[in-house]
């Protein structure tokens, strides 16, 4: 089992949200996963083979054939892992005990995806509409578009990327969520949750296939410039 990656954070966090390849073309790499659209319109969820767009209210929508992916990971799940939660009050806690079940599997420095299919009392989330840009950062694009929302007393699944730090830049180190409710009507990029239970799977992953942008304008980005505290400002912080 291989995670698919479309293009890398790094060239997203320094403003290349261009399409690379299509939704449907995504699709044919994995059934499970999250990633972000062209013009970053929206948060991508990728789950049982679908891909849905969380718009900038939190409404999900299920993504065009042909819309355009410029950032994605992915994966087709196997070979999972059982994994079970009880009570869990906030995201920082449900990391902990994610990162406690890789570490007893002897797994911190390989890649991991999971879904927890579980009810919680607040989803504490966010998305974004589309902004045209060349080299505006992430975080000034986010400032622009963001919108945060919560939902409350919902059953739903939470798709979960794990990337070891010594990958960071290709993606973010650590855990990054995105939510979709079970009617797949809700959704986006989450900040923080509180779980009343859940349950779901989780695969070690060893093997990485990155498709890099074709055209040339992909050559103009600096790729080392985008800092740690800028990835975190993105992944954690509501404005």
């Amino acid at each position: 089992m291989k995670m698919y990656q479309v293009s890398t954070l790094q060239a997203l966090m320094l403003g290349y949200s261009r399409a690379v390849i299509p939704v449907s073309e995504l699709l044919s790499h994995g059934n499970i996963g999250l990633g972000t659209f062209t013009d970053v319109d929206g948060e991508m969820i990728v789950l049982d083979g679908s891909c849905y767009r969380a718009m900038k209210n939190g409404d999900v929508v299920m993504a065009e054939p042909d819309r355009g992916v410029p950032f994605s990971t992915v994966c087709a799940m196997e070979e999972c892992t059982p994994i079970e939660f009880g009570f869990t009050d906030s995201v920082g806690e449900l990391k902990t005990v994610l990162n406690n079940i890789i570490d007893s599997h002897f797994g911190l420095n390989s890649m991991h995806m999971a879904r927890i299919d579980g009810e919680f009392e607040v989803v504490d989330a966010r998305s974004e509409s589309g902004y045209e840009s060349v080299h505006v950062d992430l975080k000034t694009i986010l400032g622009k578009t963001q919108r945060a929302f919560k939902f409350k007393n919902i059953k739903g699944t939470l798709v979960c990327v794990y990337f070891p730090d010594y990958m960071d830049g290709i993606n973010a180190s650590g855990w990054h969520l995105h939510f979709i409710s079970d009617d797949r009507k809700h959704g986006g990029h989450v900040f923080d949750v509180i779980m009343k239970s859940g349950k779901g799977q989780i695969s070690k992953i060893n093997s990485i296939e990155l498709k890099l942008p074709d055209e040339p304008v992909f050559d103009t980005f600096a790729l080392k410039q985008a800092s740690e505290e800028a990835v975190k400002a993105v992944e954690q912080g509501k404005k």
